[in-house]
């Protein structure tokens, strides 16, 4: 078959609305098609309602060690964006390739895609597998079975590449996530006679109040890392629901808050200190005025940080690949730690920019498309015998 660009695969790849509350499947088995066409078998990793998948691939021999070059299908939506183009009908201009998941992170696949051809025709001494996820943008959820089906296999890759965008600069770390709801149930009753009820939303305050606490604690100079922006674990609230009408007292109230966690801070110490927080000076408090009154956390999601040295061996291929060592961190998640805590050392680089990720007339540049297929004929030699 003819080889194609990275530019029109990226349009192919565009061309999929892949956003994470839908089906990748259509991408999946484009990609799973297009690989059989080079000859280039591909597992499938489904999920519960057989919806979705992730993809796994191997080039090269069934030997230990090796590259996984991951990158995650799902996109965001586009709902509610200013777009001045079609978002899921790729569009070209002054250089600019537009289209959602551009950035984030379809000109990756795109370009590895646009690899194989040069992977087949190397004699790779160790292999260059390709993963595929889906629901990385709600939590990192979809790779998680590929991963441990790969931890169960004999030969382990020794480096993941994930091609979040960096533009194409290198990058060893990004902080982890903890996402929490917390549930308030109170007592309804007539405003006129607040006292006697147990007002949900006032109390979600005071827990609201207490997180940011928290987050100040956290930004405190001791806690500081510098490699990162900003420098210390953060805490926010992001979606609040309660009440019915202003003259009825609330009897329940949600909210929904975050950590977004330096590497090597367990993010659990602040549910576990908010627990503590609402078990020992709220709920009595509440329960005081009704009995069944309570307060109760529930995780919506977690990832783990990354913190690859710039010693490692991972480090030393990545500056290889980009031709520089002036290794950074990123402000946002990748599925990279939990390919770490796997055992499989990771680092993050790839084409476009977070810039402009998630925002209306997403785009990458040719330009940088080019560079990481520059990126890939290196690694295919790299990687050649």
């Amino acid at each position: 078959m003819n080889n194609q660009s990275s530019r029109d695969l990226l349009e192919r790849l565009i061309g999929f609305p892949t956003v994470s509350r839908d089906s990748n499947l259509e991408l999946i088995y484009f990609i799973r098609d297009y690989l059989e066409s080079y000859g280039v078998s591909s597992e499938l990793f489904l999920n519960e309602e057989r919806t979705k998948a992730n993809l796994f691939a191997t080039i090269g021999p069934d030997v230990e060690g090796g590259v996984v070059l991951s990158g995650h299908t799902d996109v965001v939506p586009v709902e509610g964006q200013a777009w001045t183009v079609e978002p899921f009908r790729m569009s070209e201009s002054d250089g600019r390739l537009y289209g959602r998941g551009a950035a984030d992170m379809k000109g990756f696949i795109a370009c590895t895609l646009a690899a194989v051809p040069v992977f087949l025709l190397r004699s790779l001494r160790v292999p260059v597998h390709l993963a595929f996820s889906y629901d990385e943008e709600v939590g990192c959820l979809g790779v998680r079975s590929m991963l441990a089906e790969l931890e169960k296999r004999p030969n382990k890759p020794r480096l993941c590449l994930i091609g979040e965008p960096t533009e194409l600069k290198p990058v060893l770390g990004h902080k982890g996530k903890l996402a929490m709801r917390c549930q308030v149930k109170g007592a309804a009753c007539h405003s006129a006679y607040a006292p006697y009820g147990v007002n949900a939303i006032e109390y979600a305050a005071k827990l609201i109040g207490r997180l940011g606490e928290l987050g100040e604690e956290l930004a405190k100079p001791e806690n500081h890392d510098e490699r990162f922006d900003p420098p210390f674990s953060t805490i926010q609230t992001g979606v609040i629901r309660g009440g019915r009408a202003l003259n009825i007292v609330p009897a329940e109230c949600e909210f929904d808050f975050e950590v977004r966690a330096l590497p090597g801070f367990d993010a659990n110490q602040v549910a576990v200190q908010l627990e503590a927080y609402a078990s020992t000076e709220l709920v009595p408090r509440m329960q005081a005025v009704k009995a069944e009154s309570g307060i109760q956390l529930k995780p919506l999601s977690a990832y783990p940080g990354l913190a690859t040295s710039p010693n490692s061996e991972a480090a030393r291929v990545l500056s290889h690949l980009c031709g520089s060592t002036d290794f950074g961190t990123v402000a946002f998640g990748t599925e990279g730690g939990l390919f770490d805590a796997a055992g499989i050392p990771t680092v993050v680089c790839g084409p476009g920019s977070m810039d402009q990720g998630h925002k209306p007339d997403e785009f990458v540049t040719l330009e940088q498309l080019e560079s990481c297929d520059a990126m890939m004929v290196r690694l295919g030699d790299y990687l050649s015998l």
